[in-house]
């Protein structure tokens, strides 16, 4: 099932964390004494970040105010699906929970991302977010149907993969504190991803804690900055959309693998009536039967009224829609990172970062440049 453009949209910045990692440093030591004398009585020359002089003049060392950030982002994510109904030319849905199990499903997502970021407070970043990205989608479903016995069978299986591309806009803070080179940073931001198939521009919000330690090089104004931290996101889980058929679906042999779905959910139906009929009429009112008959009509039923229905839609493939509903989510909602940051000066900033663990794998890397404002 082509269900890239369905359910994967919000994925796209699972990792779309941008927070270069400058922050207000309140200079502590012996051996900074003299820098925190300076500041004390420098002129701040900037507009922002509100209170700056004042921080300024308390001993904290500010970062330039204002940046633009280029980023190129890479990550492979496992989610689960759930509560999917589909429906085709505009026919009622039916869902089908209980007869298609999914296998691995995954998406692998890279982008090219702009992040402008100004101090609006000494210790509040925000900034906002602009990308372009680029998925490859990897889904593995099958239909299931249970026999008298409520043994359950594949009846025919769906796996493909597809591309799409997709835009993101979204906003973000980062409420940092930063002593001695030490730092914590809080970064949160909401995204919104846009694509032509969906309803409405998908919804993630993503918080990411970080911990750190900026280390001083020789020169001036040179650093290195490490951190550890973690990962959170979570996404809109409704998703409605209407597709073409072509783009649900792999037409590639499905007319197959239909006809020999029917042929074995009229094989199976039969089995169970079989075994119905053969109940003694004491046995047909045990609890036990009784549920095991109706969830094996249910099933059935409804595999071999879905099947029907694409085999009909089937016949005018070309012109036919898929109208679709169900509710995602990633398989783990939290992660590890790891990243570190060179300053070749106040100015200029390259970054790297990396997250792992759990069913999530990403990468980061970025240049940032700094300005007054």
């Amino acid at each position: 099932m082509k269900c890239n453009n369905l359910i994967f949209a919000t994925l796209l910045f699972f990792s779309l964390q941008m927070f270069g990692q400058v922050y207000t440093d309140k200079v502590v030591g012996e051996k900074n004494a003299e820098l925190k004398d300076s500041l004390k009585v420098a002129d701040y020359p900037y507009a922002l970040p509100i209170w700056g002089k004042k921080v300024a003049q308390k001993g904290y060392k500010l970062p330039y105010s204002a940046g633009l950030s280029v980023n190129y982002f890479w990550q492979d994510s496992d989610i689960t699906i759930n509560d999917l109904q589909v429906g085709f030319n505009n026919a009622p849905m039916y869902n089908l929970d209980e007869i298609v199990r999914f296998d691995k499903s995954s998406v692998e997502a890279s982008s090219v991302t702009i992040r402008p970021d100004i101090w609006l407070l000494p210790f509040l970043n925000i900034y906002g977010i602009f990308g372009k990205a680029s998925t490859a989608t990897k889904i593995n479903a099958g239909i299931w149907i249970p026999d008298a016995d409520n043994n359950w069978s594949q009846v025919a299986s769906f796996s493909t993969k597809a591309n799409f591309n997709a835009t993101t806009f979204g906003l973000g803070m980062t409420p940092t504190i930063g002593i001695g080179g030490g730092w914590l940073a809080l970064d949160m931001n909401m995204a919104w991803t846009d694509i032509s198939s969906l309803d409405k521009p998908a919804f993630s919000y993503i918080f990411g804690p970080r911990l750190g330690k900026t280390f001083k090089l020789n020169k001036a104004e040179k650093n290195i900055a490490v951190w550890v931290g973690a990962f959170r996101v979570h996404i809109s889980g409704d998703t409605n959309g209407n597709l073409p058929l072509s783009n649900f679906i792999d037409l590639d042999g499905v007319q197959t693998k239909v006809d020999n779905g029917l042929a074995k959910v009229d094989e199976n139906q039969t089995k169970v009536d079989t075994w119905w009929d053969g109940l003694t009429p004491s046995q047909q009112k045990n609890p036990a039967n009784v549920a095991k008959h109706n969830t094996a009509n249910r099933a059935l039923e409804g595999a071999g009224t879905f099947l029907s229905t694409l085999d009909g839609a089937l016949s005018t493939a070309d012109s036919s829609t898929v109208q679709y509903s169900l509710q995602k989510a990633p398989k783990d909602m939290w992660n590890f990172i790891v990243g570190t940051q060179y300053q070749y000066n106040k100015h200029i900033m390259f970054r790297l970062e990396a997250g792992f663990l759990g069913s999530r794998t990403q990468a980061l890397c970025g240049l940032q440049y700094r300005f007054g404002l």
